[in-house]
């Protein structure tokens, strides 16, 4: 029976990819910070009717600190290092808010060497790789893009997720270092959630469905299951050693679509849905004198036609839903976990 350490398997990715992994037979141990998590992701578990929770671990271990990280590795085939820091409140010093993120797969990484780890999967970002290139006739984002880490308006976030993906390159391609290792780089997550937990991308949801008016921005969107699906496939899958995978949907849909789509098939909701779009011209004018207008702008000039035949081919992957299907089953786990203001 095949071993697998999962970081972060209390999240909205990771709690579905430790309900793929037991469903697969696999014997799990995930990190936790607290007893409290280890409850939550248990009773999360049970209450979706996950098969084989006899077969799930824990080990109190934090991606800041070395405790225990010897112990979480200790026999470990696999490691899916899905954990990644949260930004909280407004970011004073980007420089120390970027360097927990690269110690902390610096720390997976060492410590997955040393306890002879054979593979190690690594949840990225499409900020790593596609906000730098600009839409235009024929163009197609793959993984061979990355995004340039000075250009205006990129997020701290996705600074983060692209410094330290670029890190862990660079230590795995030391002579010293034997690790098999892959990237799986989705676009915004979206799709049905096992508890209240969700994921950044929820955000552009709750804007939508909070009366405010609409920037008609273009996404990428995919459903968190083939997320966990292209992880589980990676680690399975001698040909992915080396790869990044961008983990996307086909095609791309708008946040006026998004907010038609729910207007169209959740009439409940069509109340919270504002009429107003604010210009795409406005935004570019509020770039000069505003940060988070310019990461606005980054997302309207990016080039949204997103290629997924990595996936495809290497992995045998096929996407379970489309765009619209995706937001639908997010807007009712909203709704669900009472996560929309009335």
């Amino acid at each position: 029976m095949k071993k697998v350490l999962v970081t972060g398997g209390s999240g909205f990715l990771g709690l579905h990819i430790l309900f793929q992994l037991l469903q697969k037979n696999y014997q799990v141990t995930t990190t936790i910070r607290s007893e409290k998590s280890k409850k939550r992701v248990l009773d999360t578990l049970m209450a979706n009717v996950s098969t084989n929770l006899n077969r799930l671990s824990f080990v109190k271990a934090d991606l800041s600190a070395d405790d225990n990280w010897s112990e979480a590795m200790s026999g470990q085939d696999y490691v899916l290092s899905v954990a990644s820091p949260v930004f909280f409140g407004k970011i004073k010093n980007e420089s120390e808010a970027i360097k927990p993120a690269t110690e902390g797969i610096m720390r997976i990484l060492k410590f997955a060497q040393a306890a002879q780890v054979k593979k190690v999967v690594m949840t990225s970002n499409f900020g790593a790789v596609g906000f730098s290139k600009k839409a235009g006739p024929g163009v197609v984002t793959t993984e061979n893009d990355w995004t340039d880490v000075n250009m205006p308006g990129l997020s701290v976030y996705e600074k983060s997720k692209l410094i330290a993906e670029r890190t862990a390159w660079k230590y795995i391609r030391r002579p010293d270092v034997d690790l098999e290792f892959t990237t799986v780089n989705p676009v915004a997550i979206y799709g049905p959630s096992l508890n209240d937990h969700v994921s950044g991308s929820f955000g552009l949801l709750e804007n939508i469905l909070s009366k405010k008016a609409i920037v008609d921005l273009p996404l990428n969107v995919i459903d968190v299951r083939d997320v966990a699906d292209i992880h589980i496939r990676a680690m399975e899958n001698p040909q992915a050693n080396g790869h990044r995978f961008i983990a996307t949907d086909d095609g791309q849909i708008t946040l006026r679509q998004i907010a038609d789509l729910i207007r169209k098939n959740r009439p409940e909701l069509a109340d919270l849905l504002s009429t107003k779009v604010i210009p795409q011209r406005l935004i570019k004018i509020m770039a000069i004198f505003s940060k988070r207008a310019r990461e606005g702008q980054v997302m309207l000039t990016m080039n949204r036609n997103v290629s997924n035949e990595s996936a495809r081919d290497i992995l045998g992957w096929k996407p379970l839903t489309n765009n619209e299907e995706t937001i639908l089953m997010a807007v009712d786990a909203m709704e669900k976990n009472k996560l929309i203001e009335p």
